[in-house]
C-alpha cells in the first residue's frame, strides 16, 4: 500500500453527520493531511448510511484522500469504497476479499502481536493499534504502548494505523515511533476549543 508521508492523519467519522459536517470536511481535507477517512456510523440504517456514504465519497474523491467503511463489507462494496476496516469479530478478511477484491483492508490488532502477526499472513493492507490514550469516542478495552509500535516495526514493513486520544500534544511521539498514520476522531470534531479547521492545523 503506498502512502504519502505528509498526509498521516487517518480521519474518522463522528457517529452522528450534522448539517454543517459536509463543510467542514472539506475544508478539513483541504489542509493535506488527510490520507484515510473511515465512514464509521454505528446507529443509522443500511440506506442511511448509503446516502451519507455517496456524498462523503465524493469529496474525499475532491481532495485524493481514500475512503474506506467501518464493519461494513456489504456497505464498502455498494458504494465501492476504496476499501474497509475490519474488527476482530467482524466478517474475516478472506470473506471480505472475496466481496470487494483488492481493495484496502486494515485490521484491528487491538495491543496484540499474536493478532497482527495473524493479520500479516492474511495480507492485511494495514494492521490498527490502540488505545495508546485514553479516548471520549470509545470505551477502552485494550491498552497499546510505544513498545508494541517497535516491536510491530521490527517483524513488518506493513502500515500501521495508531488509535486512541490522539491530539495537538501527544500525536508526535506516536509518528516518531514509526506508526505510519493517526486515527483521530473526537480531537477533531468533538474539540471543545477549537473548530475542525483549527484543529487539524495544530497537527504538523
Amino acid at each position: 500500500m503506498k502512502f504519502n508521508r505528509k498526509k498521516f492523519i487517518y480521519l474518522i467519522s463522528p457517529l452522528k453527520i450534522n448539517k454543517s459536517f459536509h463543510g467542514d470536511l472539506a475544508n478539513v481535507l483541504k489542509q493535506k493531511k488527510v490520507g484515510f477517512f473511515q465512514l464509521r456510523l454505528k446507529k443509522e440504517s443500511f440506506k442511511k448510511k448509503l446516502i451519507i456514504g455517496k456524498k462523503i465519497k465524493k469529496i474525499c474523491k475532491k481532495f485524493d484522500v481514500k475512503f474506506l467503511v467501518n464493519d461494513d463489507v456489504y456497505l464498502a462494496k455498494k458504494l465501492n469504497a476504496d476499501g474497509c476496516h475490519l474488527g476482530q469479530k467482524d466478517m474475516n478478511i478472506f470473506e471480505a476479499r472475496k466481496l470487494i477484491g483488492n481493495k484496502i483492508i486494515g485490521i484491528t490488532c487491538h495491543n496484540s502481536i499474536r493478532l497482527a502477526k495473524i493479520a500479516i499472513n492474511n495480507k492485511a493492507d494495514y494492521l490498527a493499534f490502540g488505545a495508546f490514550n485514553s479516548s471520549k469516542t470509545k470505551r477502552i478495552k485494550y491498552k497499546a504502548s510505544i513498545n508494541l509500535l517497535k516491536k510491530a516495526r521490527k517483524i513488518t514493513k506493513t502500515a500501521i494505523v495508531a488509535i486512541g486520544g490522539i491530539n495537538s500534544s501527544n500525536y508526535q511521539k506516536l509518528l516518531l515511533n514509526k506508526a505510519n498514520f493517526l486515527a483521530i476522531s473526537g480531537y477533531i470534531w468533538n474539540n471543545k476549543k477549537l473548530k475542525p479547521v483549527q484543529a487539524i492545523e495544530k497537527l504538523k
